[in-house]
């Protein structure tokens, strides 16, 4: 099988899901659950954590989170309903979903293993910097930042599936990465499309590479993945590094220097570790 552009890859992707053959990422039920429950606006403390309780692992997590230095009070936390009470129901949403997206980033093959850990560690990053950078644009949350920073790749996961059974990307890693930078947001946006996120974190994945984007004065959840992402491959050979960063709104809408290292931000360093290690 040979495609001659990216657009004959994205018919071919087309074509699998019309026919069942490819089955997108699904949000684990947990999320789901707590997410529908939050939205409808009665959820109590109580029922929400009946529902984080029944995945130990995610449990253990969330205490842990609400012990850190991120969110933690005057009391330790050591139960799930004790941590919705302090974080509210918001938050608690978001940082469900950010904690068990790793899921969907467990290969099907040993083949798929490598893609696989180093786009979620290339997520974590950007979701921690997204996160830190809130902190220049009070009017957004830090914890949907975060979550827009582990979304914003989720499209090359169907890619790297279809592909491992196309040798002309399988055997070819060059191929493969040009295809995964090329169509994911295409793919992204046809995820996003069956998730029932807020329309600011929906587009997120279609719209990152968007750098000449404005949306006006304020900036939203794109402007802060896209300056994120640009930050996170400076010095890298990525192609993206060429983008001239003068020429990004996004930045002077987040209130950042264009030469400025955001890991030299007084504090920010910090904040971008402790929430790396909350994802990981």
């Amino acid at each position: 099988m040979q495609f001659k552009s990216v657009q004959e890859f994205l018919v071919h992707v087309k074509a699998e899901l019309d026919a069942n053959r490819l089955i997108l990422p699904t949000l684990p039920d947990v999320a789901l659950k707590v997410r529908d429950a939050v939205s409808k606006g009665d959820a109590t403390a109580q029922n929400l954590a009946d529902m984080i309780i029944t995945d130990a692992a995610l449990s253990a997590r969330l205490i842990q989170v609400a012990n850190s230095p991120l969110y933690r009070g005057t009391t330790e936390i050591n139960n799930i309903q004790m941590a919705v009470t302090r974080l509210g129901n918001s938050t608690i949403r978001t940082l469900v979903t950010s904690l068990v997206m790793q899921q969907m980033f467990t290969p099907s093959s040993t083949l798929l293993e490598q893609h696989f850990r180093e786009i979620w560690e290339q997520s974590v990053n950007i979701s921690a910097i997204s996160r830190a950078l809130c902190s220049m644009t009070p009017h957004l949350n830090q914890d949907e930042a975060m979550l827009a920073g582990l979304l914003h790749q989720i499209g090359k996961l169907p890619i790297l599936i279809l592909v491992e059974e196309i040798p002309e990307f399988k055997d070819s890693p060059s191929r493969l990465s040009k295809l995964l930078e090329k169509a994911h947001p295409s793919i992204g946006k046809i995820i996003m499309s069956t998730w029932e996120f807020p329309e600011e974190l929906k587009i997120v994945p279609w719209q990152y590479i968007n750098f000449q984007r404005e949306s006006g004065d304020k900036a939203d959840y794109i402007d802060i993945v896209q300056v994120a992402f640009l930050q996170s491959i400076a010095g890298t050979d990525h192609p993206a590094t060429r983008i001239d960063w003068n020429s990004v709104p996004a930045f002077k809408k987040i209130g950042l220097q264009t030469d400025a290292e955001i890991l030299e931000i007084e504090g920010i360093s910090e904040e971008i570790e402790l929430a790396q290690s909350m994802l990981v």
